[in-house]
């Protein structure tokens, strides 16, 4: 943890306890049973000092698992690097409302503790390496569970975790579903940010997981809650390994990392994934595990989700990048050829993905002015079409403009009012593109009706290619969500946030993506070093019986000399010392020049993109196509990318039904 305050970090250690009774009630196990405490650990690392908040220090004392006294800066003149409280607590612990509530001897029964208390902060990724690296390598456990405070696992999904490990031996590690925490009746629902997380959360659960599991490769197990076997994680006895390669991040936020590297392991638990699959000599493979959960907070405001989602993208798109170019690595591993071929198939998914996402600013500039135009047409007997058409077309490119100015030169909390503005103006061309798809449709089944004479012919009607293609893309990924949801058994999210995330799926490609993209040269993890001014000669003031004693020169000879001197420096010309180049600053223009390259890349591509489709910026000039053969290359595209999201969308739908299908006979 961090500075997670109080409430949050007894909202996780309540359902770490609840879960650990939980397996002490399992009474008939082998494994676990009434002395089911003794075999779990619980390991708290807090990371620095002086950031840890102290309403949360108050509850780790009220476990018995802090004490102020007993803490000492320095040991035989050395710095203490942390502090280490070892307890088995009694105690349990309730969140009501706002309030903590500690119960001295719970119903939970013991439980083992072990808190750890850096002197300084030093990120997220040194606290996992004092946890492997460090109480690891005591403890030598089977398997570790990572939980990020303010995450609360539900009450029985740390066993099935353990128990996806003990039904696989080849399983290196596992998580379980994220939910989104709705509050009381789901009131925070309310708020449409709160809802299109949801809706994201829960469809990637239900299509996206499921899919990479049946694969074995799953390619992030989230680090608010996952679980990973000990000895999978180990290096080799060259000291190379899943570890080895995961705490490179460590060092890669010190300054001597390029950009690539230092963005990729924003999302290092991306990396240890990879590398657990393509260990050396080793068959490992990653599970998703449905029974197990967690819910976790979200962000509630744009500001907040736009810097969460800028190192997430980032992270992950560096990331991606990196396991497709290693992918070959796959092919040192023990697997068997079927599986190596298979995670070619999810490597050529991921990649095909990737390019979507690469794309998606131009595709969908592509899908908005094709539907207006056709809206506009003559045929379809929508007056209104043609003037909106250029109203929304101005509109969106100044919008899209205003949101890269932003990016580059303000923050997401400086901007909340402008950034909203934004988000409504999406949402709004959202809905009237939804208008014109289904207007579209409408009168293309109408227009075959009066051909047809009255008579309905479902082949008739899907000659009219736009209408196809619109109804084929549409009804593979939306109608498709809708059975997956009903075939897991979870469909409310359909009814509660789907309309939601319709209208604010345009600001994840035209806000998130531009901010993440504008932002590469930006590696924080949102903490800052102390600003220590450097010392003053004979700065320090000592006071005895209540008066000062200042060192200060009172000799009139020391004065003279003192006074000559500076007269001395006046009397000789001035030549200025060569500057000698700031590594920090030389680094930030190395990382702003190489975000600049990028940024440029991704917008020349998609406008190279959009414009080579519409025939547009001079290019009509040069070309010898008419407009129908425009109007026709504009629909040809149009339909491959309908199509080849009803593909991916058909593709994650299979691997879905297959895991359940495999879930049905393994039991997790």
């Amino acid at each position: 943890m961090y500075n997670e305050d109080e409430i949050l970090f007894a909202r996780t250690m309540a359902g770490v306890f609840k879960n650990i009774h939980y397996l002490s009630s399992r009474t008939r196990s082998q494994t676990w049973g009434t002395d089911a405490w003794k075999k779990v650990v619980v390991c708290v690392i807090s990371d620095g000092r002086g950031k840890i908040n102290p309403r949360t220090r108050s509850v780790l004392a009220g476990l018995g698992c802090y004490q102020e006294g007993i803490a000492k800066q320095k040991v035989n003149d050395k710095d203490v690097t942390a502090h280490i409280y070892e307890y088995t607590t009694q105690v349990g612990i309730d969140v009501k409302g706002d309030l903590v509530k500690l119960i001295p001897n719970g119903k939970q029964g013991p439980v083992q503790m072990l808190f750890c208390l850096k002197e300084r902060n030093q990120k997220k990724i040194n606290s996992h390496r004092w946890f492997f690296q460090a109480f690891g390598q005591v403890l030598d456990p089977n398997v570790c569970v990572l939980i990020d405070a303010g995450t609360r696992p539900g009450g029985s999904s740390i066993y099935h975790l353990w128990k996806a490990f003990d039904i696989n031996p080849r399983c290196a590690g596992a998580c379980g579903e994220i939910k989104a925490m709705l509050g009381p009746g789901g009131k925070n629902l309310i708020n449409p940010l709160v809802a299109t997380q949801n809706f994201e959360y829960k469809m990637s659960n239900i299509l996206d997981k499921p899919l990479e599991s049946v694969f074995g490769f799953i390619s992030v197990l989230p680090g608010a809650f996952s679980a990973y076997r000990y000895t999978a994680l180990q290096n080799d006895a060259q000291g190379e390994g899943p570890l080895e390669k995961y705490f490179k991040g460590e060092k890669m936020h010190g300054g001597d990392a390029g950009i690539f590297t230092a963005n990729m392991y924003l999302a290092e638990d991306r990396i240890l994934c990879f590398e657990l699959v393509a260990k050396r000599k080793a068959n490992w493979v990653l599970q998703y595990v449905k029974s197990s959960n967690a819910e976790t907070d979200v962000p509630d405001e744009m500001s907040e989700l736009i810097l969460q989602r800028r190192r997430w993208l980032n992270g992950s798109f560096f990331a991606a990048v990196y396991a497709l170019v290693h992918m070959f690595d796959i092919w040192r591993s023990d697997h068997s050829m079927m599986r190596k071929l298979m995670f070619h198939v999810e490597f050529f998914y991921q990649t095909v993905s990737m390019l979507f996402s690469w794309f998606a600013i131009g595709n969908f500039f592509l899908v908005f002015r094709i539907l207006t135009v056709s809206l506009a047409d003559p045929t379809l007997n929508f007056p209104p079409g043609n003037v909106l058409s250029i109203v929304f077309e101005w509109l969106y490119l100044g919008t899209l403009l205003t949101c890269f100015v932003l990016s580059l030169g303000n923050t997401p909390q400086g901007t909340k009012k402008l950034y909203m503005t934004i988000v409504i103006f999406w949402a709004v061309l959202m809905l009237y593109l939804l208008f014109a798809a289904v207007f579209i449709s409408v009168k293309s089944v109408m227009k075959e009706l009066a051909d047809n004479g009255g008579k309905f012919s479902a082949s008739s009607i899907f000659q009219n290619q736009l209408f196809r293609d619109l109804l084929v893309s549409l009804s593979s990924t939306y109608l498709l969500y809708f059975v997956a949801s009903f075939m897991f058994f979870e469909p409310w999210h359909m009814f509660t946030s789907f309309v939601q995330y319709l209208l604010l799926s345009p600001s994840y490609i035209n806000v998130l993506n531009v901010y993440a993209f504008c932002n590469t040269h930006d590696i924080s993890w949102g903490t800052k070093g102390p600003d220590v001014p450097p010392p003053i000669k004979n700065g320090a003031v000592k006071t005895v019986d209540g008066k000062a004693d200042v060192n200060v020169p009172t000799d009139d000879k020391d004065l003279d000399e003192q006074y000559e001197a500076e007269l001395k420096v006046l009397a000789e010309k001035f030549v200025p010392e060569p500057e000698k180049p700031n590594e920090s600053q030389v680094q930030k223009d190395y990382y702003a020049g190489v975000r600049s390259c990028v940024v440029l890349v991704w917008m020349f591509s998609n406008f190279a993109l959009a414009a080579t489709i519409l025939n547009s910026a001079g290019l009509d000039r040069v070309s010898l196509d008419d407009e129908k053969s425009e109007q026709e290359r504009s629909k040809i595209y149009l339909a491959i990318v309908l199509w080849t999201v009803a593909a991916l969308s058909a593709f994650r739908f299979l691997g879905a039904t297959w895991f359940l299908i495999i879930r049905m006979f393994r039991g997790v």
